[in-house]
């Protein structure tokens, strides 16, 4: 495919997704994060590949970018980034077990686990997200690929359609952003 028409291509895709960001379900999952904050509970987010780095950026974004000058800020943690313990735990247990493995020592009834996966089907998000719902979390869901498993799994869910890879991470990069600028403006005005 020549160059031209793959960005075509590329461009349409992505608009088709960005499309699929219906205002109410990213008004709902603000909800759930804000809720949580109000009442002093953290969030945890993960993801693989890509979506590792998009959970990683969403957790500085919720960290910084949605605080506000003088108001508590949003506790958030990024289950994708101490390379030791995702090393450590691989190896000695599954990679399988890697998120799972950390919300044991963290997870609190309340908080809030968020679950990045463009297929919906990554084993080491679904085994967390099922461990969370144990523990009294309330679970979210942003996805790719028409839902997956995690579509049935998470209590709240962002779903786009698209099957490729790289225009729903970039879905989901610009979603964490609206949902962190979405949240900076509701802690200014509570």
């Amino acid at each position: 495919m020549e160059t031209t028409e793959f960005v075509k291509r590329y461009k349409e895709e992505l608009g088709v997704c960005l499309q699929e960001i219906l205002p109410e379900d990213v008004e709902a999952v603000v909800d759930i994060i804000y809720d949580a904050y109000k009442r002093g509970n953290e969030v945890f987010i993960m993801g693989n590949g890509g979506s590792a780095s998009t959970a990683s950026h969403f957790a500085s974004d919720l960290s910084k970018t949605a605080s506000v000058e003088g108001k508590p800020r949003i506790r958030a943690t990024s289950l994708t980034d101490n390379t030791a313990l995702i090393t450590a735990l691989s190896n000695d247990i599954a990679y399988e077990a890697i998120f799972e493995e950390q919300l044991i020592n963290k997870l609190k009834k309340g908080d809030v686990v968020i679950g990045i996966s463009a297929s919906g089907n990554s084993p080491n998000v679904l085994r967390a997200i099922r461990f969370a719902k144990t523990r009294g979390a309330l679970t979210i869901g942003l996805i790719g690929f028409e839902g997956g498993k995690l579509k049935e799994l998470a209590y709240r869910c962002i779903v786009l359609s698209s099957k490729s890879y790289g225009p729903v991470e970039d879905a989901h990069l610009c979603l964490e952003h609206i949902i962190s600028f979405s949240l900076k403006e509701r802690i200014g005005r509570g």
